[in-house]
């Protein structure tokens, strides 16, 4: 079972102004039989918490996947690309590439998102959308490869592909 996080930043879902759908909508996408949500939380566009948070669920939760969605936009409280990039090891670009390339196919507006991807420690971390569809439809770009690269990431799985 890959061990996952799901991080909403959100200013008013944190204040308890907004309900959050895009979590539980990202939840529902995930296989119940590969992935097991560990962790939920909803916090502020603000980037020390959500670098705090992250770091946490990396270093001592030790979760395998972190999947944050909201404040990839160009609005000035949009700040989680930012956040991720300060604390990850290693950027993994073709996630966000893919996602990007794939969202262009349905809207151009798609070219606007900021997200990163990237590893800390054995955390993959993965910026998504949000918005419920937008979240849904990148992580239904990147789930085929995601059980092959945490193996990797885990050491459960060797790089190269043996027949």
């Amino acid at each position: 079972m890959i061990s996952t996080a799901i991080l909403t930043i959100s200013d008013k879902g944190s204040r308890n102004e907004r309900e959050d759908t895009t979590g539980p909508s990202i939840k529902d996408t995930l296989p119940e039989d590969k992935y097991s949500v560990d962790y939920y939380k909803i916090i502020p566009d603000e980037i020390d918490i959500i670098k705090k948070e992250l770091i946490y669920l990396s270093d001592t939760v030790g979760i395998n996947l972190v999947l944050t969605n909201g404040g990839t936009g160009f609005s000035k409280r949009d700040v989680t690309p930012e956040a991720t990039i300060d604390v990850i090891e290693k950027q993994v670009p073709g996630i966000p590439e893919a996602m990007r390339n794939a969202s262009l196919k349905i809207t151009p507006k798609a070219m606007l998102s900021r997200a990163v991807s990237g590893i800390r420690k054995s955390t993959l971390i993965i910026n998504l959308p949000g918005s419920p569809k937008g979240a849904v439809e990148n992580l239904e770009v990147v789930l085929p490869a995601l059980p092959h690269g945490i193996d990797i990431l885990t050491g459960n799985a060797s790089e190269c592909g043996r027949k």
